[in-house]
């Protein structure tokens, strides 16, 4: 899953990006609310997470021109405005759950787990197809009753694979939810990924569309 960060107090930031890194999430950030504008019109997240003093655009600003927009991503605000009036605000303007600073790691974990498994309209975190249990919660697998094994970039290119089910999966969007922007995308790891996945689960469940991108079948 990928998540945006929009916070401009830099030791919160990289707090959170390790803390949120090390649940499996790629995790981008940035530090001002323009460029969170036109990061959120132009690529694709799961997930926002936004401060509401920002530098050059405030939050609150950002996220009513979002939501004029029609644009649907799930909103977390992450705010030291504590406020009664302020939190009425922020869910007025179009979040889905606000967040007072300062926070314990572990609640905001819960939240952002929650607020995923909201957008994606499942009551329960479980992902099944084809024999595969894909828990969100705890990231493990299992296929044909069996626990198996996977690597944190395995687990986040197949979930990306097992929430679109018979529909073709990009490599540019592979690409960015197992990267962002933060690292080099190595030319051939999508192709490593997917062959150690076909060979833990089965060669039959995961289709190469050439020259596109992957997309895991409805009927094996």
């Amino acid at each position: 899953m990928r998540l945006l960060l929009v916070e401009d107090d830099r030791a919160l930031g990289q707090g959170i990006r390790v803390a949120l890194g090390a649940e499996g999430y790629t995790l981008d950030w940035l530090q001002d609310g323009v460029a969170a504008l036109h990061a959120l019109r132009t690529e694709n997240f799961d997930l926002l997470l936004l401060d509401l003093g920002l530098p050059r655009l405030d939050g609150l600003d950002l996220l009513q021109q979002l939501r004029a927009e029609q644009h649907d991503v799930p909103v977390l605000i992450l705010t030291a405005r504590d406020g009664t009036a302020e939190r009425i605000a922020g869910l007025d303007a179009g979040a889905d759950d606000y967040l007072v600073k300062p926070f314990d790691v572990e609640e905001l974990k819960a939240r952002v787990r929650a607020l995923l498994r909201r957008s994606q309209g499942r009551a329960q975190p479980m992902l099944e197809h084809a024999g595969i249990h894909l828990d969100p919660a705890t990231q493990q697998v299992r296929y044909l009753d069996e626990d198996i094994i996977v690597t944190p970039m395995e687990y986040q290119l197949l979930h990306q694979l097992m929430v679109r089910p018979g529909k073709v999966v990009t490599r540019e969007r592979l690409s960015r939810a197992l990267y962002g922007w933060q690292d080099r995308v190595e030319s051939n790891i999508l192709e490593v990924l997917i062959h150690n996945l076909r060979k833990k689960l089965s060669t039959e469940l995961i289709r190469t569309v050439r020259g596109v991108g992957y997309v895991l079948v409805l009927k094996p």
